[in-house]
């Protein structure tokens, strides 16, 4: 699968749990991260961890497992970990404490 139809399928999790403000960041080529990164934002402690899930399980059915996650336990900030997609999943107190609003708007244009 290739990255892109990687980062719309997460997208589209996303949406079908309703996270707000859903962004995919294409990476430039100084990025050696990934290739693509996906940013949402859950309404609740418990939306951003249940949108986090919904995206782990629905791509653990089609066999792609994270490298790594972070953040679990706390829930206002959760990164899935793809190797060439990387989701981050935030409350909006985090995304706002982060500045990602305006950042994300400028990037996802281009």
């Amino acid at each position: 699968m290739k990255s892109i139809e990687k980062a719309q399928l997460c997208k589209d999790f996303l949406e079908n749990k309703k996270g707000m403000n859903i962004k995919i960041i294409k990476a430039d080529d100084s990025n050696v991260l990934a290739d693509y990164i996906v940013i949402a934002t859950g309404t609740s402690t418990t939306h951003v961890k249940a949108l986090a899930d919904e995206v782990e399980v629905k791509l653990k059915e089609v066999d792609i497992l994270p490298h790594h996650i972070e953040g679990s336990r706390y829930n206002s900030w959760i990164l899935l970990d793809y190797g060439d997609v990387v989701v981050h999943v935030f409350s909006a107190e985090s995304r706002r404490y982060y500045n990602l609003y305006g950042e994300v708007e400028n990037l996802a244009n281009e």
